[in-house]
């Protein structure tokens, strides 16, 4: 499959409907994704990504039904990760000397990642190189994601081939962003933006300003994942400007995990208790071993404040709330507050363990926490309610 989008673009990627994991495990794709590669004809022939390994062969039989191979003059790899680059080795094996346009960093990536020495040419923002009508500019964009990322643009059609800035993992075949379901086109986006991008919000900034500044028309933005944003382009960039600075609804979530159910009464009693405190805010519960926690991740990183709670076990806390903290860690929620809840039967460590997680992560812990004995019932509940009331007070 193959859709042309311009007189001299066409999309050559593939989309993967039954996608559910992507990273190995880390993060989950309910709505499958796409690896999005862009053919270009001028006078010279360029092709921009490939897709993941699994479907190289695929990828390079349609790319020949559109082009003959040896009539492309060169590749863009814009990113060296393996949904990117996967097939490269594939279509290599057919061109192996036309030249690959990356970063220096994206020749590490692919020679460690291929151990293939291929004919690379280092680029470097501001690097621009005339395909007949039209020239493509590259600008590097290191840590969004990965540090050998980088941008290209085409002017003339006044395209954004913006590798994983502005995607989302989202199977469609309707490929625009104005085609598709558009809270399911922003749920992906804010997931996306939330689980990968959130700490790196600081470069996120800068390198949107920097963009603006060489005020370049912007007319499409063609991402490595899901949609290709031609109604407005510029909406997502702005959503992105919003998500990167300390981004938060009037929204509280609470994460919890429990052994025997006492902590989940815990969280319920704290909720009615936020509820009844501030009739305004959003209050969402999560028992984390049973959630997605990439879809949890999300809803923090719309809080404007969250609370953690766990049974004590071993002197320490339930093993999904402790893995669940080290990814909150890694992305490094900013201007957020916090406190944390628990239940004990002997010696009683959760709490203590949850501030020194939620310190750790960069929260501003407002209450010493609330830990309660055995599985909590009349007065125990109460306390857990007002709890609830003090903390919506705090955080209001």
């Amino acid at each position: 499959m193959s859709v042309k989008i311009t007189e001299s673009v066409t999309w050559v990627g593939k989309v993967d409907w039954e996608l559910r994991k992507f990273h190995g495990e880390e993060y989950s794709t309910h709505r499958g994704s796409s690896y999005n590669s862009y053919l270009i004809k001028d006078k010279k022939i360029v092709l921009i990504d490939t897709v993941w390994e699994p479907f190289a062969d695929e990828f390079v039989n349609n790319l020949a039904e559109e082009v003959p191979l040896e009539n492309i003059d060169f590749i863009v790899a814009n990113h060296g990760e393996i949904d990117h680059s996967g097939a490269l080795p594939k279509l290599m094996e057919y061109i192996p000397d036309k030249p690959i346009y990356c970063t220096a960093n994206a020749v590490k990536s692919l020679r460690g990642q291929y151990h293939k020495d291929w004919n690379f040419k280092v680029v470097k923002t501001g690097d621009t190189v005339n395909i007949g009508s039209k020239n493509l500019i590259f600008i590097e964009a290191p840590m969004l994601h990965w540090p050998d990322s980088m941008f290209t643009y085409m002017d003339g059609e006044n395209i954004l081939f913006s590798n994983d800035a502005f995607g989302q993992h989202y199977a469609t075949e309707l490929l625009y962003n104005d085609l598709v379901d558009q809270s399911e086109l922003f749920q992906e986006a804010i997931k996306y933006y939330a689980n990968i991008l959130t700490p790196f919000s600081k470069l996120v900034v800068r390198k949107i300003e920097e963009f603006k500044s060489l005020n370049l028309p912007l007319d499409m933005i063609c991402t490595s994942h899901g949609v290709v944003w031609r109604k407005n382009p510029m909406q997502i960039v702005e959503k992105y400007l919003q998500w990167a600075n300390d981004y938060h609804e009037n929204q509280i979530t609470i994460i919890y995990d429990t052994m025997w159910g006492g902590t989940r009464k815990m969280a319920e009693a704290i909720a009615r208790g936020i509820s009844e405190e501030d009739k305004s805010v959003v209050v969402k519960l999560f028992n984390i071993a049973r959630s997605d926690v990439n879809d949890v991740i999300t809803e923090v990183f719309k809080s404007k404040a969250i609370l953690i709670g766990s049974a004590t076990i071993n002197r320490g806390v339930l093993g999904a709330i402790a893995g669940f903290m080290e990814l909150v860690k890694g992305l490094g929620f900013k201007n957020k507050k916090a406190s944390q809840f628990g239940t004990y039967g002997w010696s009683g460590e959760s709490t203590k363990v949850l501030k020194a997680y939620l310190e750790a992560s960069g929260f501003e812990v407002v209450h010493e926490g609330i830990l309660k004995l055995w599985s909590p019932e009349g007065k125990d509940l109460a306390d857990c309610k007002e709890f609830g009331r003090d903390f919506a007070a705090k955080v209001k």
